[in-house]
């Protein structure tokens, strides 16, 4: 099922799991997702790579176990930095082959040797998604509440998304955030530039202060002081960090499910637990009664 056709329906839940890397094995990844769909979400999002490898093979075996084997809507993710039509072509017709029909469309990460070939930005993808599959899939694209790191101001990351809707995208997955304040700020600010598409809320567990740091770093997210000081307070154990990330994170989806945003989607880092305890207290606080 299109996801755009759940979000028209409902406020949806989902989460996010990453392909193998190292020596994780690609039957634990099914495993993995196995444990996510007994919570029963709307989809589960599949990564286009560990750590930007490129790994679209796992992507697509991943994708396509869980709608088969798993009865749940996948959305497979895809990068085109450094990607040619061609590839592309390839891997959406390889997506549909296993009866994958949902995509959310990126740029990817600059790196070396990885330089713009037939796409510079996403909404490049997105016109050429929208223009060789029309509607036989549905198309999602990365919103920033903070701003992309790379944004030179504020009016240029919302053109940027001006064109994501304009070019076809059905909806918008937000990068993670720590202050909900910004989600909602940035919600409003979307409506005054003309995009409304309907936004999910992604939300991803501190799990140490060096994870928070880093993500802080990479995505452009501020840390709140309230947060800090849930860090300051679990001290130097890295079982209590955790255990007050996914506690912080908890609290978040509670407050966005109750001020009625469009979908929650959940970073759970590959952990199942993460993911049973977020469909436990969204349970607990109705956002999941259909």
């Amino acid at each position: 099922m299109k996801i755009s056709d759940k979000l028209a329906a409902h406020q949806t839940f989902s989460f996010e799991i990453f392909p193998p890397k190292g020596d994780l094995p690609l039957e634990k990844a099914f495993e993995i997702a196995g444990a996510m769909a007994t919570c029963g979400p709307d989809w589960i999002s599949v990564t286009y790579s560990a750590g930007g490898s490129g790994n679209s093979d796992n992507t697509v075996a991943i994708a396509g176990s869980i709608e088969e084997k798993l009865n749940t809507t996948a959305l497979a993710h895809l990068t085109c930095m450094g990607s040619t039509a061609a590839d592309v072509d390839a891997y959406v017709a390889a997506l549909a082959a296993d009866g994958v029909q949902n995509i959310l469309a990126l740029r990817g990460d600059r790196r070396p040797g990885r330089g713009v070939v037939d796409f510079a930005h996403a909404s490049d993808l997105i016109a050429h998604l929208r223009a060789t599959a029309g509607d036989a899939i549905s198309i999602g694209a990365a919103c920033y509440p903070e701003g992309h790191v790379e944004s030179p101001t504020e009016d240029a990351d919302f053109e940027g998304l001006y064109r994501k809707q304009e070019e076809g995208a059905d909806y918008l997955v937000s990068q993670l955030f720590f202050s909900n304040d910004d989600f909602y700020r940035f919600r409003e600010k979307c409506l005054r530039h003309r995009i409304k598409l309907p936004i999910v809320a992604g939300i991803m567990p501190f799990t140490s202060v060096k994870q928070i740091q880093r993500m802080a770093f990479n995505c452009g997210a501020s840390i709140p002081a309230k947060v800090v000081k849930r860090l300051v307070q679990a001290g130097d154990d890295a079982e209590s960090q955790a255990a007050a990330g996914v506690e912080y994170a908890c609290e978040q989806l509670c407050d966005l499910a109750a001020n009625g945003v469009d979908g929650l989607h959940v970073y759970s880092m590959n952990k199942p637990a993460i993911s049973a305890a977020a469909y436990e207290v969204l349970a607990g606080c109705g956002y999941l009664a259909r």
